[in-house]
C-alpha cells in the first residue's frame, strides 16, 4: 500500500520563517558570563597551543640532561666477586656530588615551568 505524502503548504509574505539565534532564545535577564570575540576574523584552526614556551622547553631539557648526570654518576661501586667488600660505594663522588647534580636537575625543572613565557 503506499501511502500519500501530505503537501507542503506554500510559504506567504506573511510567513517567514525566524532563524533561531542567541538573542531570540534565550532569556534577556541571562547574561552569558564568557567574554564574546568581537574580531571579524576567524580564529586559526590547525595551530598547535603549547603550555610553555620554547625556552621553557630548552630549560626542561636541561634539567632532565642535569638529573640524568646525577642518577648516571650515582650507579656503579659494585665488585666482581660478591664476597670481597669494595670501598668504592663510598667514594665522595656518589655520596655527595651525584645528589647535588639531581637537587640541581630538580630546581632547573621547577625554574622551567614557572618561567613565564615572554609572549
Amino acid at each position: 500500500m503506499v501511502t500519500k505524502k501530505k503537501p507542503v503548504p506554500a510559504l506567504h509574505k506573511q510567513q517567514v520563517p525566524v532563524k533561531k539565534t542567541a538573542e531570540n532564545t534565550t532569556p534577556s535577564k541571562v547574561q552569558s558570563t564568557y567574554p564574546v570575540s568581537k574580531s571579524k576574523t576567524p580564529a586559526k584552526t590547525g595551530t598547535l597551543d603549547f603550555a610553555f614556551g620554547k625556552i621553557n622547553y630548552i630549560i626542561m631539557l636541561a634539567g632532565l640532561v642535569l638529573m640524568a648526570i646525577g642518577y648516571i654518576v650515582m650507579i656503579g661501586g659494585g665488585s666482581k666477586d660478591p664476597a670481597v667488600f669494595d670501598d668504592a660505594i663510598f667514594n665522595s663522588t656518589r655520596l655527595t656530588v651525584a645528589p647535588i647534580l639531581i637537587l640541581l636537575g630538580f630546581a632547573v625543572e621547577i625554574y622551567a615551568i614557572l618561567k613565564k613565557p615572554r609572549n
